[in-house]
């Protein structure tokens, strides 16, 4: 899709192009692309990138969803599709489809506030449960168009016994997966994708605000005379083109199958989806403003709050961790010198930087890597998830080096970026790395090439000096400094008439000699 960006809000289509390529073909039963369906694909990006010429488009983003996310040589495939007509292709995840297209859904209905988005594709099943358009809960279920025909063998007619097993297999997995769902009877929900506005061609419902509808009523009457024939009888019958009369009887059994499991009684399709998303999604960032910003930091920071807990996670330390993180970024911006937007990278890291414990202690940073980088974060960018992957990796002992296939792969400034973060993690990490928040505070002083740092220490609670000092010899590599640690005591609580101010007093280490400076703060 091509089109104007006016604003964040005002888009002006001005022309879009379907090529059905059907990337899912032998991925969900084989695991990889074949070279037929590769040369398609890339045939079609060379046409997009002639597109791209002829628009004189400024800015674009390309996604693919769950069959490249499947395929085993899904790094070839995007490769190549860089290599031979220089689009970079993203294979983004669950959590970032489902939410390009709620983001679709929610800016073309305007006011109503739907309590379910459920999005078929060829490979998944996307649902979003929503309360004031906050998602309540979200699966994605493997139960695509082109998945179940494949894998179940409903490429042509479909008999009464294979209609039976695809009905029993999606009740019984929506029953697993989603065992108390909330009756839709009264509530508005809404299907996306390509089949839910065919279905609602030939089904109608009753418009809702100007938006169509499927009469799923008609639909549960309608099914079997779409399903008994063959291909061709069905490009005829109902004017489907064959890509997609190969399936929409499938999908027409995935939202009975739904809307029976949920007593949906009506659905909403306002025709639009992970398309339309992205394109909103490019002109939100274009003209995003500092509020969005921080609506969609929280947003990520809360994602990866979530998938620490997933993995059984020391919560409270993770907290503190981030907090540490969090202060020392903003306490050193003179000495790093990056931008602020750059916090959230680290605050992520910090949040989920011992995820990989859950798989081994020992190896954990090299399995955090790998799970942060495979986790459905959902709305960041594949480099921003990237970027926080390498610093969980590094957050400790380990060093970033070229010959690490994740940090390689990135260009020479996000490395520096990488090792400049890493560095403020490694100091984070090792103030609270017992776990038992002993450091309730720091505070820097920068004085030319010296760093204090001054730490509010738990009453009781001692330091490994040793371990700080070595957590801070990459900092003062990347950055040409010397840091010394230093020791905040509060003084005896004043009388309440003389509360003026609070005294603190600091005991810093520094070349094996002791002192003891008094400040006075406000």
């Amino acid at each position: 899709m091509v089109a104007r960006a006016e604003s964040a809000t005002e888009i002006i289509p001005i022309a879009s192009e379907r090529w059905p390529v059907r990337l899912g073909h032998n991925v969900f039963t084989h695991r990889r692309l074949t070279p037929s369906t590769i040369a398609r694909a890339t045939d079609t990006f060379r046409h997009f990138r002639s597109l791209i010429r002829q628009h004189d488009i400024h800015l674009y983003r390309a996604v693919a969803t769950a069959a490249v996310r499947e395929a085993e040589n899904r790094d070839a495939f995007i490769a190549r599709i860089h290599r031979e007509t220089g689009i970079r292709l993203e294979a983004i995840d669950a959590g970032e489809e489902a939410r390009l297209t709620r983001l679709a859904v929610h800016t073309t209905l305007g006011d109503t506030k739907p309590r379910l988005i459920a999005d078929l594709g060829g490979g998944s099943l996307e649902i979003s449960l929503l309360h004031e358009r906050r998602v309540e809960q979200a699966l994605a279920l493997p139960v695509g168009t082109v998945r179940l025909m494949e894998s179940m063998g409903l490429a042509n007619q479909v008999d009464e016994d294979k209609f039976g097993r695809l009905q029993h297999y999606l009740t019984s997995l929506l029953r697993s997966t989603w065992p108390d769902p909330p009756s839709l009877e009264n509530e508005i929900a809404v299907l996306a994708g390509g089949n839910a506005e065919t279905l609602a061609r030939l089904c109608p419902g009753p418009r809702f605000r100007g938006v169509p509808s499927i009469n799923l009523r008609l639909l549960r009457d309608r099914v079997w005379e779409i399903l008994r024939r063959d291909i061709r009888a069905r490009m005829r019958v109902f004017g489907f083109r064959r890509d997609r009369a190969e399936v929409v009887g499938i999908a027409a059994v995935v939202f009975l199958c739904l809307a029976a499991h949920t007593g949906m009684e009506t659905a909403l399709v306002p025709g639009v989806g992970v398309r339309e998303g992205v394109l909103f999604d490019l002109a939100a960032e274009h003209f995003r403003s500092p509020g969005a910003d921080k609506h969609r930091a929280e947003a990520l920071i809360e994602n990866a709050r979530v998938f620490t807990a997933r993995m059984h996670c020391d919560l409270k330390h993770a907290e503190h961790v981030r907090a540490l993180a969090a202060s020392l970024f903003d306490q050193l911006a003179s000495v790093h010198s990056q931008p602020p937007e750059m916090r959230l990278p680290l605050e992520m890291a910090a949040l989920m930087h011992d995820v990989g414990a859950s798989v081994n202690e020992d190896s954990h940073h090299k399995h955090g890597e790998y799970m942060v980088r495979n986790a459905a974060l959902g709305g960041i960018s594949e480099q921003l998830q990237t970027i926080v992957a390498c610093l969980v990796r590094y957050h400790g002992k380990s060093e970033p080096e070229l010959h690490h296939k994740l940090y390689a792969s990135l260009e020479s400034r996000q490395r520096r970026l990488v090792r400049e973060l890493a560095a403020i993690l490694k100091i984070a990490a090792g103030l609270d790395a017992a776990g038992l928040q002993s450091v309730q505070e720091v505070r820097t002083r920068v004085r030319g090439g010296e760093v204090c740092l001054s730490l509010a220490v738990v009453d009781g609670m001692s330091l490994d000096m040793t371990l700080l000092r070595r957590k801070a010899r990459p900092f003062e590599r990347e950055f040409g400094v010397s840091v010394t640690y230093g020791r905040m005591r509060r003084a005896a609580k004043p009388k309440k008439a003389a509360r003026r101010g609070v005294v603190r007093s600091i005991k810093s280490w520094k070349a094996g000699r002791a002192s003891n400076v008094w400040t006075l703060t406000a």
